[in-house]
């Protein structure tokens, strides 16, 4: 009987001290950056701007605009937030804004969010509009996607990887630390990316591509009159020819090797880093060029 009472005893014990050390711990996590999160989406819908031409800039999240048939323009912003208390993190989102604005011809999307120490704040977008729009989109971190679109792109990034796909029309994509992605273009495509790689697949049109540290992968169905500059600090160059390909080819490495398989006449020069004669009938440049790195022509 005695066991039984001690027995009954220790469990108390045991419960009280398991009590207070859980609400030790949540004493010492409340107020803590970052401990509780909130979400909400917000649906916008707007006409489409006389100039057929949309800004957008999100500083925090992912960006994706779709082109499809359609006569107005949608807007689903999700956002989330982390902060010290529940309380917190939905006042954030309360103060996140959407603001759209008629510029001219064209429209203008900026996403607002509060810059706190100790919360933290991301909208990611979701946006539908007609396939002929021009779009111009710039982000500082967040990754963004386009596609289906059949005009303009411009799209700019510091610390996200860009995704550009199925679009008709001139291309050009900036990145400072991330990748470039380009697949099924049509039009004069510029890529810039400082240390990341970019790739470009079936494309047909001009093409000016350089990075400063990554490889440069491109696959083209079809070069137009103003030719194709691939150019890499540290990084190999692949270039993928179409069967029929016509040009001017002018290729230079300084610490790496050249392999090209396709046949070239004229002024065919070929020594230490430099390789340089004519494609078919000549005429557009395909000038590739890499300090540290392999360049394969096929």
């Amino acid at each position: 009987m005695t066991l039984g009472l001690f027995g009954e005893e220790d469990e108390d014990r045991s419960t009280r001290n398991t009590g207070r050390l859980g609400g030790l711990l949540r004493s010492l996590m409340a107020g803590i950056p970052w401990s509780e999160s909130a979400e909400e989406e917000e649906l916008l819908e707007l006409p489409v701007p006389r100039g057929a031409a949309v800004l957008i800039h999100n500083a925090n999240g992912r960006s994706n605009i779709v082109g499809e048939e359609r006569e107005n323009i949608e807007i689903r912003a999700h956002k989330s937030s982390r902060a010290e208390s529940k309380a917190a993190a939905q006042s954030m989102i309360d103060e996140m804004k959407l603001h759209n604005r008629w510029s001219g011809d064209h429209l203008e999307l900026d996403v607002d969010i509060p810059k706190k120490w100790n919360r933290h704040g991301r909208v990611n977008l979701s946006i539908r509009i007609p396939t002929d729009m021009r779009v111009e989109v710039t982000s500082a971190n967040g990754r963004m996607c386009l596609e289906g679109i059949r005009g303009t792109v411009r799209a700019r990034s510091s610390n996200g990887s860009v995704s550009v796909r199925d679009v008709i029309g001139d291309v050009q994509v900036i990145t400072a630390n991330a990748k470039v992605r380009c697949s099924n273009t049509c039009g004069r495509l510029v890529a810039r990316s400082s240390n990341g790689k970019i790739e470009l697949g079936d494309h047909c049109g001009s093409v000016d591509a350089s990075t400063s540290n990554g490889m440069i992968r491109a696959a083209l169905k079809e070069i137009s009159r103003e030719g194709v500059r691939l150019a890499t600090s540290n990084g190999r160059i692949i270039l993928e020819l179409p069967e029929e390909a016509n040009g001017d080819v002018d290729i230079r490495v300084e610490n790496g090797v050249i392999r090209n398989s396709r046949e070239l006449s004229g002024e065919n020069v070929a020594s230490g880093g430099h390789v340089r004669g004519r494609l078919g009938r000549g005429g557009p440049p395909i000038k590739l060029r890499t300090s540290n790195g392999t360049v394969s022509v096929r």
